[in-house]
């Protein structure tokens, strides 16, 4: 496995306090302070925790509330690093309380309640979740509950299962899991991305080859079908009707994050190999260049016109996260990245004066201001800028199995889960419904954004 090397101090996160903003991030300790106002206001949307309330939800999903059940599982992954980053432990019950239960009869996140609109990537944000648990040392849970590197495990191991790879488009996860669900004639990157994620950094953590070949295979069909272009544009997904030909060209900023993150364990899991830094290198090039014009990070298929769904306005904090860790396991990559992370924290801090409380974070960075716009995925992402500027601090890349990492995988894990085989195929009346939203895609730029809100 390629060691993670020393970097040079020069490159500064922390120094730059901003007049006109409710948080400072000039140094660390105002980092750390920034980072638990933030945390606590995006937590007054979790209502979880209260009497006669789900655990590990946020409300929803629509009508009932704003957010699907993958949001939440995103959401702890924040509050993990958060903890990682700041050692603020006050979340940690809550977020442990979450993750056990959210698993699912088969301890596999996917709970009988979120079949109707079940995803790959929603199983797949849950299971990246645990992931983070595994490689932070996040306390473990009790000897008598799953564990987190275990439940990775269980949804990898699920999202490779012979089932969930059909012939259609020569391979390649759809995006719904039960072949019921709107969205099953359709795969896309988000889906895929998430499995080759969670592939690589399980590779990276046990040392096991079966979990890089997976992360080999998912990356080549991502560029044989097109989703990935040779300009590494990675597009949103296409339909099986067609074979995969009529590709959806929306680009969404956490379908590169998560392949960029992907593709630096990889790196790191071969020892430097020149293949993955260059794949590597061409994906995070352009990355910067298109979701980060002036080094701030943007949204450039819904942001100038703010025609954002929730789940689009939760992306930017996702990918600043896995640029920062991108850091530690292929370090070459510090010099490029951390710069631009810190132009676009200074950003993002300038839009939280919103609000009657007068520090509730907006959404559109590069207006250096509030616009109006709040809500769980606003916080969620500055807390996600400004929390990693302490990437640093920790000084190590996260753990492995054999560099002190301390959670119970389970190898066989996902075995007993459900195939939703047993439901009958899709009907033409259903296929033909599937049609239209197809149409509605194509005909508009606010249709691109109707296959984000079905079945999430």
């Amino acid at each position: 496995m390629f060691s993670t090397l020393p970097r040079l101090a020069a490159v500064a996160l922390v120094g730059v306090d901003m007049a006109n903003a409710a948080y400072s991030i000039a140094t660390v300790a105002d980092i750390k302070k920034s980072s638990a106002d933030i945390a606590f206001d995006m937590m007054q949307y979790y209502k979880g925790n209260l009497t006669g309330q789900t655990p590990g939800i946020l409300p929803g999903p629509p009508p009932a509330g704003d957010y699907y059940w993958w949001e939440a599982g995103a959401m702890w992954g924040a509050l993990i690093d958060y903890w990682r980053f700041t050692g603020d432990a006050s979340y940690n019950d809550v977020i442990t309380q979450a993750l056990l239960w959210q698993v699912g009869p088969g301890q596999d996140y996917m709970p009988l309640n979120v079949t109707a609109s079940l995803g790959n990537d929603d199983q797949g944000f849950w299971g990246m979740t645990a992931m983070t648990a595994a490689e932070n040392n996040f306390p473990n849970p009790p000897s008598d509950q799953p564990q987190w590197l275990g439940l990775a495990q269980a949804v990898f191991n699920t999202q490779a299962n012979p089932d969930r790879h059909d012939k259609t488009c020569n391979g390649g996860l759809r995006w719904q899991i039960p072949p019921l669900n709107n969205g099953y004639n359709y795969k896309n990157s988000i889906a895929n991305g998430c499995f080759f994620n969670l592939g690589a950094r399980l590779a990276r953590y046990t040392g096991n080859k079966t979990y890089a070949d997976w992360a080999e295979t998912t990356w080549d069909w991502m560029r044989g079908v097109g989703l990935m272009d040779d300009k590494y544009n990675i597009h949103d997904g296409a339909h099986v009707e067609t074979n995969c030909t009529d590709i959806n060209g929306a680009q969404f900023s956490y379908n590169v994050g998560v392949f960029v993150l992907g593709a630096a364990h990889m790196y790191n899991y071969t020892d430097g190999s020149p293949v993955w830094k260059d794949r590597l290198d061409k994906l995070l090039n352009a990355t910067l260049v298109r979701f980060f014009p002036d080094n701030i990070a943007f949204e450039p298929a819904c942001e100038d016109q703010m025609s954002c769904t929730t789940d689009m306005l939760s992306f930017k904090g996702y990918v600043h996260r896995w640029l920062s860790i991108t850091t530690l396991v292929a370090p070459h990559t510090a010099p490029v990245i951390l710069p631009v992370l810190k132009t676009s924290a200074e950003a993002a801090v300038q839009t939280c004066t919103g609000e009657q409380n007068g520090r509730m974070c907006g959404f559109s960075w590069k207006k250096k201001k509030y616009d109006g716009s709040h809500g769980v995925g606003q916080q969620m992402n500055v807390l996600g800028a400004v929390s990693s500027l302490l990437i640093e601090q920790p000084g190590k890349a996260p753990v492995t199995n054999s560099t002190g990492g301390t959670s119970k995988g389970n190898p066989n894990a996902g075995s007993q889960s459900d195939s939703f085989t047993h439901n009958k195929p899709m009907t033409t009346a259903d296929k033909a419904g599937a049609g239209i939203v197809t149409f509605l895609v194509a005909a508009s730029a606010l249709g691109t954004f109707v296959w984000m809100g079905i079945g999430k």
